[in-house]
């Protein structure tokens, strides 16, 4: 399992997510690979800005559930995460009809602190959004 203390299916994931943010915005789980995730989100009217290209906060609420979910496939049952910061910068545009994927590795992995970065790209492979997410380790219900 790599760094994984615990296994998700993209079965699981889409069943935790199906009436949350993640979910209407149709975030999928794509793989669990030894030190990365990966999930995608399709770009339509759901996730455009007027000018019609990807809204920069639905790259923000793909990178912090892709790396939120990572947080706590990284620990123990009993242990969880909670967001601390993220940030966003947006690089290349997303246009509608298009996919968005993104692949999350750790940066660091703490007793109380852990730190994701999130790489998204679009269909052609351009990167399109450099994430980091900070989070919190804290006993809780895990997922």
């Amino acid at each position: 399992m790599g760094l994984w203390k615990r296994a998700l299916t993209p079965e699981a994931f889409a069943g935790t997510h199906a009436a949350t943010l993640p979910g209407l915005l149709g975030i999928r789980l794509e793989e669990v690979g030894e030190d990365f995730a990966r999930a995608s989100m399709p770009v339509d009217e759901r996730h455009i800005q007027p000018a019609g290209i990807l809204h920069g906060g639905c790259s923000v609420v793909l990178a912090e559930t892709l790396g939120s979910t990572c947080g706590v496939m990284a620990l123990e049952d009993g242990w969880t995460v909670v967001g601390l910061e993220v940030n966003a910068n947006h690089l290349a545009p997303v246009f509608k009809g298009d996919r968005a994927e993104a692949i999350c590795r750790p940066l660091q992995l703490g007793r109380t602190v852990q730190v994701w970065q999130i790489e998204i790209r679009r269909g052609d492979g351009t990167l399109t959004c450099v994430s980091r997410l900070t989070t919190v380790v804290r006993q809780g219900r895990g997922r």
